[in-house]
């Protein structure tokens, strides 16, 4: 997101963002799906990319919902000073902006996710699950990765970069090996903090008809008493992968595409 740019334009570069994203590691995400709920693995496109529509417009639309709120939240905490936000505005903006587009990223989360378990259309999967009120299940969980996730890619990136520049300058010889460094910082650090949270939210969609997992609290005691804590990292490494590639992408796009298609914000 940028304080420079307005809400329309931060939301147009969150859609490019989060469809570039998604269209090249779609795969990685059904990879760690099946991970977590304990389901075969395969490298056959065609149960890779299942459910594809579906998490194309969750990221189009989620990255969108958080670069715009961000943008403004950004401004709202500057109070329309043209100045950099400083670290706590940069998470505070970021964790706002994930958490609010909740609301749009949960439920198109759980049609993907019976797509991927149940296979057919979007439509055909809503309404196997009961209707639309269904759509509400892991929305608290949900949110909360989203809000980790948010501060993973549009606020931890900047903080880094801007800390690397000032402090280590000789040590990195261009722009690219500091923006990878920050990507694998603001991944990890988010990652490791939102995995058990996508953990509970992946298990409760999956089980749609909650023959295991009932309410958040009680998959937490369930997924704990199976394995410990180490039941809520199933599908880390996947889920690491990805976002490592995804913040380093998403980051690009917000430092040198958007002076391109808006240069007054350059």
């Amino acid at each position: 997101m940028s304080t420079k740019l307005t809400g329309v334009e931060n939301a147009s570069m969150g859609l490019l963002g989060g469809g570039i994203e998604v269209s090249l590691l779609q795969g990685m995400n059904y990879l760690k799906n099946a991970s977590q709920q304990g389901l075969p693995f395969t490298l056959n496109p065609r149960v890779l990319y299942r459910g594809y529509p579906s998490n194309l417009l969750n990221m189009g639309s989620g990255t969108m919902w958080q670069f715009a709120v961000c943008g403004q939240m950004g401004k709202m905490l500057t109070k329309g000073d043209k100045r950099p936000l400083k670290p706590w505005e940069d998470v505070t903006a970021g964790f706002i902006a994930g958490t609010s587009s909740g609301v749009l990223v949960s439920p198109l989360e759980l049609i993907m996710i019976q797509q991927q378990l149940k296979g057919g259309s979007a439509m055909g999967a809503v309404q196997k699950m009961g209707g639309v009120t269904a759509l509400a299940r892991g929305f608290v969980p949900g949110a909360i990765r989203e809000g980790l996730w948010s501060v993973g890619y549009l606020s931890l990136p900047p903080i880094i970069r801007n800390y690397l520049k000032s402090n280590y300058a000789s040590t990195f010889s261009n722009e690219t090996q500091i923006r990878s460094v920050a990507a694998l910082l603001g991944a990890f650090i988010s990652c490791i903090a939102s995995h058990p949270f996508d953990t509970v939210k992946t298990c409760m969609q999956g089980d749609i008809e909650q023959k295991r997992y009932k309410t958040m609290t009680h998959t937490f005691r369930e997924l704990f008493s199976e394995s410990g804590v180490t039941r809520f990292y199933r599908g880390l490494p996947w889920r690491y992968g990805r976002q490592f590639l995804a913040v380093f992408i998403l980051d690009q796009v917000r430092e040198d595409v958007t002076p391109y298609l808006f240069p007054h914000a350059a």
